[in-house]
């Protein structure tokens, strides 16, 4: 979109840059990027921004912190390139995540009330040692306890073996070994410890992060050490919804700019 350039909205790259503490290179590079329009060039090749400019930066700083760089990027270079159904559907998909990233939460708060003393679950929904499986259907049998091999195990999470193989090298699954095949048998608690930490990788948490939580519900012999996790993971989520508004506030502000006609 080209404007008629007047001196009066001529606006310098440290104009930019100083109003969000930026360098004139970040603004640049952002111009260079497409995250801003292009600039018309002054009659001796300097930059000349203008309030457009100004606009589109702002909603630029607004919208990563809810969407992230990358996607803010995007969406910035959509709207500059006049697809503005791009942008949206950028956004949507932002939107999206975050829905299924508080239904992830809810989850997790869901399989802690799941993993409280007397209620872990065995893999297929059955409570207790009643719900065992036989031996055919990866369960196994033996010295007076009940466990599932990684298979059933890995395809119930819906992850591969090897993911269940990482978290035993990390710590945050112990399996017995099955003393006539050698392979791995989780009981109940292994079982539980899995789905805890499938649940807080899925909420952005990393293994480093996950295994003092795994370690302290084991010596406590509960889950309350989880109750600080789950609180700062609630004021996350809510911290990127509300920022989602401000940067939607900020990109209709500088659609609405984008949309009004030049001075003359």
């Amino acid at each position: 979109m080209r404007r008629n350039l007047q001196s009066r909205d001529r606006l310098r790259p440290v104009d930019l840059a100083r109003a969000h503490g930026l360098s004139t290179q970040a603004v640049r590079n952002y111009e260079e990027d497409g995250i801003l329009p292009a600039a018309a060039r002054t009659p001796h090749g300097y930059r000349a921004y203008t309030p457009l400019h100004a606009a589109a930066l702002r909603a630029f700083v607004a919208l990563v912190p809810g969407h992230g760089h990358r996607t803010a990027a995007s969406v910035m270079r959509a709207v500059n390139q006049d697809t503005t159904d791009e942008a949206f559907r950028l956004i949507d998909e932002s939107h999206a995540q975050l829905l299924d990233d508080r239904r992830t939460l809810q989850a997790v708060e869901s399989a802690l009330r799941d993993l409280e003393p007397g209620a872990a679950r065995e893999p297929g929904g059955a409570r207790g040692s009643g719900g065992a499986r036989g031996p055919g259907a990866g369960a196994v049998v033996g010295a007076g306890s009940v466990g599932v091999f990684i298979g059933p195990l890995a395809h119930t999470l819906g992850l591969r073996p090897a993911t269940l193989r990482k978290w035993e090298r990390a710590g945050l699954v112990r399996p017995r070994r099955d003393p006539r095949t050698g392979y791995r048998v989780y009981d109940q608690a292994d079982v539980r410890d899995a789905r805890l930490v499938h649940q807080l990788r899925r909420g952005g948490y990393l293994l480093e992060q996950i295994a003092p939580l795994i370690a302290q519900v084991r010596a406590a012999g509960g889950l309350q050490p989880l109750e600080g996790a789950l609180s700062d993971w609630r004021g996350r989520l809510a911290a990127r919804g509300r920022a989602m508004l401000t940067g939607a506030a900020e990109l209709e502000a500088y659609l609405r700019v984008r949309e009004t006609p030049p001075r003359s």
